[in-house]
């Protein structure tokens, strides 16, 4: 560590549900830099997981988020000459955007017509412990689990 880390950004809470989760979020989501079309797809997106669920859309999106953060990743580590996978533990603030990525990522793969619809439907199924976003969470898991027996090269 040569250099000095650089300093924490601070993040505006959104404007509807003054959270900094949902802009942490949007920003992720965020293409070219156009923040209110991609504040309205979100909004749009929690208004239709409302109607899915029939309960508070900010709540289903939270819960989303939680099932789909990893508690643990494999990384890759060289030892002697060999790279080996070593499991490690995730820090909170890295679960909450692996969470975001992946859910984005895969709400962008979706069949359905629109972004909003996508991102609804990808929240409403995460929310219920199911989709893409989840199985690539427990796939990460199971990549951990396999490969426990390194665990001794941790960093």
């Amino acid at each position: 560590m040569r250099k000095s880390k650089p300093k924490k950004r601070i993040i505006l809470p959104d404007p509807k549900f003054n959270d900094v989760q949902v802009t942490r979020f949007v920003n992720n989501m965020m293409f070219d830099g156009k923040k209110s079309i991609a504040y309205s797809i979100f909004y749009d997106a929690v208004e239709i997981a409302e109607k899915k669920t029939s309960e508070n859309g900010l709540e289903v999106f939270k819960r989303a988020l939680i099932n789909i953060s990893p508690a643990v990743e494999v990384k890759s580590r060289r030892v002697g000459g060999a790279n080996f996978q070593v499991p490690t533990e995730v820090r909170p603030d890295r679960k909450i955007a692996l969470g975001m990525k992946w859910l984005i990522t895969y709400a962008r793969k979706r069949g359905e017509k629109t972004m909003k619809e996508k991102l609804a439907g990808e929240i409403v199924s995460a929310a219920k412990g199911e989709g893409a976003a989840v199985k690539k969470k427990e796939d990460t898991h199971k990549m951990a689990e396999a490969n426990k027996a390194f665990s001794h090269f941790r960093f």
